[in-house]
């Protein structure tokens, strides 16, 4: 489902944030990106690519996985990106990719596109705030294929500490 909203972050070096006296929020620590020839829009069910950046931006991090409390999902709520995205956790947390907590805000507010890596960024420093991960709405019955703790239907309160917020385009783009 197409989703339409916008989100503004602002970045700020830490010093100069310290300086003037601002309340950081959260702290970007580390990022990669990835991209794919297989097709346009098809995935490849393995998620080598996905595993590889999630895998790069934790090393950027100086985070290990079983570190990560939350991962929010891209989450698009097709089988193919799903079980992709599934395999790409699985591949990049290893055994702890079964005790994080994984959902997608996209159940709640669609998919806007070029817009949706800012509302998710927002989002996942408001799920830090307040100490809850959003839900994956209307998640009812689980593919079998996608067998971690996706916080169906109702937010979960969770201490989080470090949180992977994993996006993706056509083509590999995003």
């Amino acid at each position: 489902v197409l989703g339409e909203g916008a989100a503004v972050l602002v970045l700020e070096e830490a010093g100069h944030a310290r300086r003037r006296g601002a309340r950081a929020r959260c702290r970007v620590s580390g990022f990669a990106t990835r991209g794919n020839a297989y097709h346009m829009t098809g995935l490849t069910r393995e998620g080598l690519e996905m595993a590889e950046a999630i895998d790069q931006a934790l090393w950027h991090a100086r985070v290990a996985p079983s570190d990560v409390d939350y991962v929010n999902a891209h989450g698009s709520g097709t089988q193919q990106n799903d079980r992709h995205e599934t395999a790409a956790v699985k591949r990049a947390l290893g055994a702890h990719a079964h005790d994080t907590l994984v959902s997608s805000i996209k159940s709640m507010v669609g998919h806007s596109l070029g817009a949706i890596g800012a509302i998710e960024l927002a989002a996942c420093v408001l799920a830090m705030d307040h100490s809850v991960v959003p839900p994956t709405a209307n998640l009812e019955v689980p593919d079998p294929d996608c067998d971690l703790d996706y916080v169906p239907v109702r937010a979960r309160e969770a201490r989080l500490r470090n949180i992977l917020s994993v996006g993706r385009g056509f083509g590999g783009f995003q």
